[in-house]
């Protein structure tokens, strides 16, 4: 699955583009931003795989913008100006795509990056960061013990200390590793490598009473299985 970063002020061309990915298998729209500032940030709360950047943007170009970062993900160029493509192909860019942008057009930009996509082990990020009060917090897969959702917000549990995100838990179950993470419950997301024991009615994470949901109970029998 390729985790995509749509980047343009144009809100016709984002709601365009993210019509495409959702049209196409293997891509899986992570974040809409309209400027760079906004595109930085998400870039250090989700793993993005593929950015679909404009060029011409307020205060920082989309080609400003990849100088700036150290190592930028991939990226595809969607703008109404031919006289950047150059400028494109000496930053590795996998394509540069001028508006209007057709379906056709787009999916052969994507078969391009899926070719030149090879993800390996070695590669996988085992952090994530999450904005905590303001704050870019890097917290590590292992040291998540389980996450609860309170109302509109997230409550983190870790080895050490617990973090409060503004977060849907879907958004949370797709955005950390899903064979380390299973959703056990509609208000609970645990880490499986600190499972103590489990139950027919909860899950058992150090001191902590996990509940089982009852439409959770068949995807989990299989991981109850390692436990007898």
């Amino acid at each position: 699955m390729i985790n995509c970063l749509i980047v343009d002020d144009e809100p016709l061309a984002i709601e365009i583009i993210e019509g495409y990915i959702n049209l196409t298998d293997g891509l899986q729209l992570s974040g809409k931003c309209s400027n760079a500032q906004m595109a930085f940030e998400a870039l250090h709360i989700n793993t993005i795989d593929l950015i679909l950047l404009d060029i011409k943007m307020p205060e920082i170009s989309g080609l400003d913008f990849i100088k700036s970062l150290k190592n930028p993900p991939a990226v595809i160029f969607t703008t109404a100006y031919s006289e950047y493509a150059a400028d494109s192909y000496e930053l590795e860019a996998v394509d540069y795509l001028l508006k209007p942008i057709t379906y056709e057009r787009f999916r052969k930009a994507i078969d391009k990056c899926l070719k030149l996509k090879t993800p390996t082990d070695a590669e996988e990020k085992h952090y994530t960061y999450f904005k905590v009060s303001g704050v870019l917090i890097k917290v590590f897969h292992a040291d998540i013990l389980f996450v609860q959702s309170i109302k509109d917000y997230l409550l983190i549990h870790t080895l050490t200390e617990n973090f409060i995100v503004h977060m849907t838990m879907k958004y949370i179950s797709e955005l950390l590793p899903f064979l380390v993470f299973n959703r056990v419950h509609r208000s609970y997301l645990i880490n499986n490598s600190h499972i103590s024991s489990i139950s027919k009615d909860y899950i058992l994470i150090l001191d902590n009473r996990i509940p089982i949901g009852e439409s959770y109970r068949k995807p989990l029998a299989d991981l109850k299985n390692t436990f007898r």
